[in-house]
């Protein structure tokens, strides 16, 4: 039986919307009526089945009309032509040539039941596939998935959330929301489902709601630190920064290792004018997350701000540049370097800074007003 394979550009291919593909001619070419294996990454270690299907009709092409046919390319999952050109010369060894015989080979799946070799759980396959392209970023195409799989499960709550985490990322709240409420019907004590509703809520602008929707994962599990961390962050939104710091002190006494709970009470001190307390806030959650260079970052900007506010220049200069030696074009970071110079009466340095910012960020009113009293001090 011939064999196909199919990369992630081809994921339309598990929603059953994508009928077709394109391969050069082989020494048997395929003919109507002949089955095939259909495989994610044959040649790769992962050689997942998808499903069996048959050819329904095949239609040759050129190579020299095939390499400019921009509709085509988008059916075959391409961007355009040159997209489909530069895989081609990938995927096949010998240089193309314009007189090369290429099939459109057109299909349909066939059901499991009729399937001539090995069957498989189709909806465990669309879910692992889903969830690899969720923890990679690919938000558009898993929830394409996920929702192929709920086809053959409409009221599976694993998929319901995570159609819904998907939705939301892609800032399609309603329809998110409406996943989480499904889920909920079914499975009412899940307090994480709950969780990702405030979320969704509060991503879409509605605080009250989302704070709503925490209660009731607080309800369920009161010292679930992650629905905690939240709720925190949720006050904050509301202006709440008392109840917010309650909420931060009581996950610190469950776990207090998390260094961007440390970092979250430090940022409320800083806004309650506490900048002392504020410091070894940010002193502890940078002594935990000295591993992660991109959060060390913020610390270090965040300390560098408890430090400017305490009249403590040269050490938050330190911090400054300690967070510019990592994110080295961060504007905020840069900023505030330029700040602590004027404090200390390096106009020039601070100038050139803010110059910088300008150059990464045209339209920072900041930096423009900053630059002016620069250059007016020197």
């Amino acid at each position: 039986m011939p064999i196909l394979s199919f990369g992630s550009q081809n994921i339309n291919i598990i929603t059953g919307s994508k009928r077709m593909t394109i391969r050069k001619i082989w020494k048997h070419p395929l003919k109507v009526g002949d089955r095939l294996y259909c495989y994610w990454n044959l040649v790769s270690k992962e050689k997942t089945k998808i499903f069996e299907a048959i050819v329904t009709d095949i239609e040759l092409i050129n190579y020299g009309d095939l390499k400019s046919n921009d509709e085509l390319a988008r059916e075959e999952g391409y961007e355009d032509a040159k997209e489909m050109v530069r895989e081609f010369k990938k995927m096949y060894l010998e240089p193309l040539k314009d007189s090369d015989v290429f099939q459109i080979i057109y299909f349909e799946k066939l059901d499991v039941e009729d399937w001539e070799g090995e069957k498989i759980d189709e909806k465990a396959m669309i879910t692992q596939r889903a969830d690899i392209l969720f923890d990679s970023g690919k938000y558009d195409k898993s929830v394409l998935c996920y929702t192929a799989a709920l086809k053959f499960d409409t009221d599976d709550v694993y998929l319901l959330n995570k159609k819904g985490d998907n939705l939301s990322r892609l800032g399609r709240f309603e329809e998110s929301l409406e996943c989480y409420d499904k889920a909920l019907a079914i499975e009412s004590d899940n307090e994480y489902i709950w969780n990702n509703k405030a979320i969704a809520y509060l991503n879409s602008g509605n605080p009250e709601e989302a704070l709503k929707a925490n209660d009731k994962a607080i309800k369920i599990n009161p010292k679930n630190t992650v629905v905690l961390y939240w709720r925190g962050f949720i006050l904050e939104v509301l202006g709440n920064l008392e109840e917010a710091l309650q909420v931060y002190n009581i996950i610190l006494n469950i776990d207090d290792t998390n260094p961007e709970v440390w970092n979250a009470i430090g940022d409320i001190l800083t806004d309650l004018e506490r900048p002392e307390d504020a410091l070894l806030a940010y002193d502890k959650g940078l002594e935990l997350c000295l591993e992660d260079s991109q959060i060390s970052a913020v610390a270090q900007n965040r300390r560098g701000n408890a430090l400017l506010e305490l009249g403590r220049f040269n050490e938050a200069l330190n911090c400054y540049d300690k967070a510019i030696s990592i994110e080295k074009d961060n504007p905020s970071f840069l900023l505030n370097k330029g700040v602590v110079l004027m404090e200390l009466g390096e106009f020039q340095k601070a100038e050139n800074l803010f110059t910088k910012v300008l150059a990464i960020d045209p339209n920072n009113e900041d930096a423009k007003i900053l630059k002016i009293e620069c250059l007016e001090n020197f």
